[in-house]
């Protein structure tokens, strides 16, 4: 299904075109390759930007992949675009994805990155993301003179239609999750609350103890982050420096926070049994959820987790103390009907 229509926003530059095209390379490939320049000494300046594979199920249960045209370069690939500043590349992917197609995805599970030169001057690394679409219905593109047109097609029209033969990376490995049933998922996200006032210099009860600065400042990008998978439910520690980790994303996103205190440092001490048996009841009710804990309380998740993950995810669980860094973010992507973890994702939160 292709679609085209007027502008909606105002554009900001597009990408350059993409490098090793294939036989079907358009206007960018051509362009890149004119002149002759020479390569600049030392370490090419790394571009970054970030996408994803839109797909949803078509009535025939087979599976359907979203193109994006760029009549600049006259290619077809995935909708992607370079980072602003210090954004997370989870919050770049759906906000490309928004400005190219008119649609507000969540990510699923990270797909292979692609990383390839700009002509002689720069590298691109572009981070990608798979995220399910509940339908065939895609708006106007927002953007037209970037996008003019996206195009919902079977992963042999999508792999018949790409030009840059590196694209074709990232749909094997959609298909590649299809055939394992890890394609469809939710997140279960887990942060540690940021960066806190040091126990040593406060005088009152551990449960009051606030975030310093550098925390206060992680939480307020947490809710940047987070549009990439906007879990609804909070479950959170009632300990204030938990509780202030996550309020600006509450405020933000209107989601809606309980706290349990089997999840702060004393009621884990007493008792680290009821936190195991809290997240396995939070990973069967197959909906997504944010969890902010503490760090002595991260084995106990870590290893609820473990236990009910794929060996190739609970692989690449943190083992060793601190296991989270303040702030840091720890997605686990959980398929859909079994409860069971198939792939892991860790962002860190700026302190600075």
């Amino acid at each position: 299904m292709d679609s085209s229509a007027a502008r909606t926003a105002a554009p900001h530059p597009p990408d350059p075109p993409d490098g090793a095209h294939g036989a079907r390379g358009g206007q960018g490939e051509r362009a890149q390759r004119s002149g002759h320049q020479h390569p600049p000494a030392g370490p090419l300046p790394l571009v970054r930007a970030a996408g994803a594979l839109c797909w949803h199920r078509a009535a025939d249960g087979g599976l359907r992949v979203l193109l994006v045209h760029r009549p600049r370069y006259r290619d077809w690939s995935w909708p992607k675009g370079k980072l602003e500043g210090d954004e997370p590349p989870a919050a770049a992917a759906v906000r490309e994805v928004e400005e190219e197609t008119g649609l507000r995805v969540h990510l699923g599970p990270a797909l292979p990155s692609a990383r390839y030169a700009l002509g002689v001057d720069a590298t691109k690394e572009v981070s990608y993301w798979s995220a399910h679409v509940p339908s065939g219905a895609v708006p106007p593109p927002p953007r037209p003179d970037e996008v003019d047109r996206t195009a919902w097609v079977t992963p042999e029209e999508a792999d018949a239609r790409l030009t840059r033969r590196g694209d074709r990376v990232q749909l094997r490995a959609l298909l590649e999750a299809d055939r394992s049933g890890t394609l469809e998922t939710w997140p279960f996200v887990l942060v540690r609350h940021g960066h806190a006032h040091p126990k040593t210099a406060w005088g009152r009860s551990d449960d009051e103890r606030p975030l310093a600065a550098p925390g206060r400042r992680q939480a307020a990008r947490l809710p940047e982050l987070l549009t990439a998978w906007a879990p609804r439910r909070v479950v959170s520690s009632p300990w204030r420096r938990c509780t202030t980790t996550v309020e600006p994303y509450l405020l933000a996103s209107g989601a809606k926070m309980k706290t349990r205190g089997r999840l702060s440092e004393d009621g884990h001490r007493r008792d680290p049994s009821k936190v195991t048996r809290l997240v396995g009841k939070l990973l069967a009710k197959d909906r997504p959820v944010l969890v902010c804990t503490h760090r002595p309380v991260l084995p106990t998740v870590l290893d609820a987790i473990a236990a009910h993950s794929s060996e190739a995810a609970a692989a690449v669980l943190p083992l060793h103390d601190p296991y989270l860094g303040p702030g840091e973010v720890l997605v686990a992507h959980v398929a859909r009907g079994t409860g069971r973890v198939v792939a892991v994702e860790r962002h860190a939160l700026p302190a600075a």
